[in-house]
């Protein structure tokens, strides 16, 4: 049954679609059928819902039958806007988060209803055609809101500070995993279950699953998760308990998102369980020491993370935060992929751009990810040692500065590899990518550092011009049809002009 709120809707666009055919202005068809033109406007925006009587004098005043006016039926050119009202699709999209209202949305179709139209439609097709999922415009959605933010939010920041000095946590590095559990079962009432998912081989990739019971919460965790995973899960769910998130998803994997709330909720939730272990001030205080040398010491950074006990996901992801508010870089990209051992697959499995798209971004449509840029050349390195060395390295770190080829752009990229639990088949690598400017060469001293390769990079192989690139995993495709393109106009403004 269509909701009262979208009859609003569908007779404001209506009416205002009828006035504007009849070239009426609002002050107008207010003159001739007794309303205030305050009132029209409203009604016209879907806040307001006119009395029969009113219906009457306006149907009057346009000459349409009354029958007409009232229909919920939209003509043919506004179908695509008939079936974006009826649909689920406005309830799903969080667009008070962005300042948007329903009515806002409703407005800007009216004032264009034809292109508009024509624009969702447009839409519609380009999900269907490269078969965008639910999850993943929620993802798109989330990513958008922390990217308005600089991945930055001053209230979890506080609430996590505020939680480890009520709860005796504050300057604790790293905090111990049987504290969480003891939080979590003494203040929440939690029952942790660590044999359940285990008796589940379809469940192994899940890291865990939290079931509301009364009188008790209980959490399923993944017994093949390492100590840091474990630990971040269990923060994660005080999180949780500690914000009173209450629209949640139940595993920590998307296996099924239902609304926007669940994504926001479960950032939030991580977000906390990073400021909860990465102390913001402490963070800051051991990245100016580390910004300040000359020389790029990758396993500083590791035994930085490792005195967090935290995962290089975490870890980089809390960089991503604190770089634009503490030390002004606010021009980075972070990324995560995923490397089936012994494969010659890789997909980027997460992604944050601030403020903008940067160069490497995942793509849904089957293009090969360059090589030689350093968050796949470390996956590459790590399958080889894991192959021939029998003491195997829990994480290796590389860094690069990356020159796009095509839009000339330079990054100091950073990445991390190792082995992605609960499923050890498969690597996964975290990279931070600055770009470098002005601003980040007078804040970064190790910018230069003669030890860091300069690497020409690229998006994807199949839009790649290098042609004497030995890690090309596919042929230029792209590139060759735009070439023939970019030659048939020349070809064409060459004729038209000699004439």
């Amino acid at each position: 049954m269509i909701s009262e709120h979208k009859v609003r809707l569908i007779f404001g666009l209506k009416l205002k679609q009828l006035r504007q055919a009849k070239n009426l202005s609002l002050k107008e068809l207010a003159e001739n059928c007794g309303i205030s033109i305050s009132y029209l406007n409203e009604i016209e925006k879907g806040k307001k819902y006119p009395k029969t009587e009113k219906i009457v004098a306006l149907a009057k005043s346009l000459n349409e039958p009354y029958d007409e006016l009232v229909s919920l039926k939209l003509t043919k050119n506004l179908t695509p806007i008939n079936d974006l009202l009826n649909s689920e699709l406005l309830s799903e999209l969080p667009l008070d988060v962005f300042g948007i209202s329903v009515e806002d949305l409703v407005e800007i179709i009216s004032n264009a209803p034809v292109k508009v139209s024509a624009f969702i439609s447009t839409l519609i097709s380009i999900a269907k055609n490269y078969e965008m999922r639910v999850e993943q415009f929620l993802l798109a959605t989330l990513r958008s809101y922390q990217e308005l933010h600089d991945n930055y939010f001053e209230d979890i920041e506080t609430a996590a500070e505020h939680f480890a000095t009520e709860f005796g946590l504050a300057g604790t590095y790293p905090i111990a995993i049987e504290r969480l559990q003891e939080l979590l079962i003494g203040q929440y009432n939690y029952q942790i279950d660590e044999t359940t998912l285990g008796n589940y081989p379809e469940l192994q990739s899940i890291r865990s699953v939290y079931m509301h019971q009364k009188p008790a919460h209980k959490m399923l965790l993944n017994n093949n998760l390492n100590v840091t995973q474990k630990a971040f899960q269990l923060a994660k769910e005080l999180g949780y308990q500690y914000l009173a998130l209450n629209g949640r998803n139940h595993t920590h994997s998307w296996v099924r998102v239902e609304s926007f709330e669940q994504a926001l909720n479960n950032f939030k939730a991580s977000y906390f369980a990073g400021a909860l272990f990465m102390n913001r001030l402490n963070f800051t205080e051991q990245f100016t020491c580390f910004f300040a040398s000359e020389t790029f010491d990758g396993e500083t950074l590791l035994n930085m993370m490792r005195a967090y006990n935290v995962s290089s996901d975490t870890f980089f992801h809390r960089l991503s935060s604190i770089a634009p508010k503490f030390f002004g870089l606010n021009e980075l990209f972070f990324a995560r992929i995923s490397h089936q051992k012994g494969s010659n697959v890789f997909d980027i499995t997460k992604e944050l751009h601030l403020p903008n798209l940067h160069n490497l971004h995942s793509n849904e449509i089957k293009e090969h990810y360059c090589r030689r840029w350093v968050g796949i050349a470390i996956l590459s390195e790590l399958d080889q040692q894991q192959q021939t060395d029998k003491l195997q390295p829990d994480a290796i770190v590389k860094a690069q500065r990356a020159l796009y080829l095509n839009s000339g752009k330079e990054y100091f990229c950073i990445s991390i590899a190792r082995t992605a639990y609960p499923t050890p088949h498969t690597n996964s690598s975290v990279t931070i990518g600055f770009l470098i400017t002005k601003d980040f060469m007078n804040k970064v001293q190790f910018w230069n550092d003669m030890n860091v390769p300069v690497v020409l990079v690229n998006t994807t192989c199949e839009r790649c011009k290098l042609n004497d690139c030995s890690q090309r995993s596919a042929p230029p495709t792209v590139l060759k049809k735009q070439v023939a393109q970019n030659r048939i106009e020349a070809k064409l403004k060459e004729i038209i002009l000699a004439k």
